[in-house]
């Protein structure tokens, strides 16, 4: 919980500082800030790979842990310096703290439930954990807006690294209880050895990686999306020849967790838009105006902002909500009303000279975590019922229904841009409460039930490595929905960018129905 009290803090502000030009963030481009924010957390879910690996063969689940842990901290604190390299730095420390970190917590819960009591409730027992994360995720935003009002964006920062060492104090605290599943599994007479793979996968990573980064203009958007999906080609590589090599034994169930990573790329394409375009459509398209009665308790939380109908010197705003800078890239300022009231229906303007409060945007991601503590209760005992009458369906066909879900999810925005005339006017913020809750629900069939899916499918010494596969394909998605969040402003009709993504998933949805009789035969022969 409290590790992700730290990673959501960051993800639910990191957009938001890296545009803000009015109150000491960084003002910079909404195109550049989506970019950062898509390879910074592609990274974050590639690092695993490594970090599964380092822990079967070395350094066992629980050292990982802890140590995941301390880099993330340090890396939390170290944003909080207003300095271009330091913030680099401090985002590459909690990509590579994540790597140990995160394949390692779900590894080693996996083990406790493998022990023959608990092993019928594993599915029940993602859901738990996945629990847990959301109760750290939905309390955070509400910190970041409380500090960053009341003191500024650093000490929101310090307070994400403060709760990652909190997490690793009790994680230590807590270790008589589950040191007894911190087994790594033993070596293989075929196995590669760590030397090997760290020279035919992890060079070739950094060699690609580097092409890309240097070829003359850019391939797929940018240059850091360049050098991220040559990077990914050599790890890619190193999953089919491990499938090629793999026994008889475990070659099925090798190629049907690989399907499922390559359709699951999707779904967190289109999930991971929460941080980007979705903040994007909160911060500028959706009416935060708070009502009389919320208002008072918010103001003196710090939860909300004050916006005046004054004409002042203001940043200037383009029709598309982003800054106009000078020909040396600092922000134009010029005489207008705050950018908040610039789409403000006429009926809703405050009159000239009077101010409204409206709630922090950071404080919208706080939707989808609040919607998986409430949903996951009534997801767990809807199965345990199934379960009960031996209707309960297998974990293959929990994430088919979730990826199906997930895309209807996109409906809520289309109607939501239809409504507001493609945000000419602000839109009511029911229409992402709605978004959120329809792909919350998708995401409690998908996520959860992936990580339980890679635990009880992978052959027993692929287990972290497989769980890096799982994490490879998140990394792949999420750079990817920079990508996608890249392109919001080439829209005009913000409905098509909606319907893209529609497509998306319900492609893969399509996807993985058609693999499903396949997928749930090899579920049926290897997990007993």
């Amino acid at each position: 919980m409290w590790e992700r009290f730290g990673f959501y803090l960051l993800l639910a502000i990191l957009q938001l500082y890296l545009t803000d030009a009015e109150s000491g963030g960084w003002a910079m481009d909404r195109k550049k800030a989506v970019d950062i924010f898509g390879t910074f957390i592609a990274f974050v879910y590639l690092t695993p790979f490594v970090g599964g690996l380092l822990a079967d063969r070395k350094l066992g689940y629980s050292k990982s842990i802890i140590i995941g842990g301390v880099l993330m901290g340090i890396g939390y604190i170290g944003l909080s310096v207003q300095n271009l390299t330091v913030f680099y730095l401090s985002l590459a420390l909690i990509c590579v703290g994540n790597g140990f970190f995160k394949p390692n917590i779900s590894t080693l819960l996996g083990n406790v439930y493998n022990d023959p009591q608990y092993k019928p409730q594993k599915d029940t027992g993602y859901n738990i954990f996945y629990m847990g994360i959301n109760i750290g995720a939905f309390i955070c935003t509400f910190f970041a807006a409380y500090l960053r009002n009341s003191i500024n964006w650093g000490a929101a920062f310090i307070a994400a690294g403060i709760g990652m060492f909190l997490g690793v104090i009790i994680f230590i605290a807590g270790l008589k209880h589950y040191k007894h599943a911190d087994v790594p599994k033993p070596a293989q007479p075929d196995d590669m050895p760590l030397g090997s793979i760290f020279a035919q996968v992890f060079l070739p990573v950094l060699v690609a990686g580097y092409i890309g980064w240097v070829i003359p203009g850019s391939i797929f958007g940018s240059d850091s999306t360049d050098a991220f999906i040559f990077a990914c080609l050599p790890i890619i590589y190193f999953f089919a020849n491990l499938l090629r090599k793999a026994s008889a034994g475990d070659k099925q169930p090798v190629k049907a967790l690989l399907a499922i990573f390559a359709v699951s790329v999707m779904f967190w394409a289109v999930f991971k838009q929460n941080g980007t375009a979705l903040t994007t459509w909160a911060q500028f398209y959706t009416d935060r105006e708070l009502s009389p009665a919320i208002e008072r308790p918010a103001q003196s939380l710090f939860l909300a902002e004050t916006v005046t109908n004054k004409t002042d010197s203001v940043v200037a705003y383009d029709h598309e909500f982003r800054v106009i800078k000078d020909a040396s890239g600092q922000p134009v300022k010029e005489i207008g009303v705050p950018v908040y009231l610039k789409n403000v229906a006429p009926e809703h303007m405050p009159a000239e000279g009077s101010s409204i409060s409206v709630v922090n945007t950071e404080l919208f991601q706080s939707v989808n975590p609040f919607f998986v503590i409430i949903l996951t209760p009534l997801v767990v005992a809807f199965f345990a019922f199934l379960r009960r009458r031996n209707r309960e369906p297998s974990t293959p066909t929990k994430i088919a229904w979730g990826l199906l879900i997930s895309s209807l999810s996109t409906f809520m925005m289309v109607a939501a841009v239809y409504f507001c005339n493609n945000g000419a006017e602000k839109a009511s913020m029911w229409w992402l409460f709605g978004c959120y809750g329809v792909i919350t629900a998708g995401e409690l069939l998908l996520s959860p039930m992936g990580l339980s899916l890679v635990s009880k499918l992978s052959p027993p010494r692929f287990t972290s490595l497989m769980m890096g596969g799982w994490f490879l394909a998140t990394s792949i998605g999420n750079k990817l929905s920079g990508v996608l969040a890249a392109m919001w402003d080439t829209y005009d009709n913000k409905i098509n960018y909606f319907l893209v993504n529609f497509v998306l998933l319900g492609f893969a949805a399509g996807l993985i129905f058609v693999m499903l009789r396949w997928l749930n035969r090899v579920f049926r022969e290897n997990v007993h």
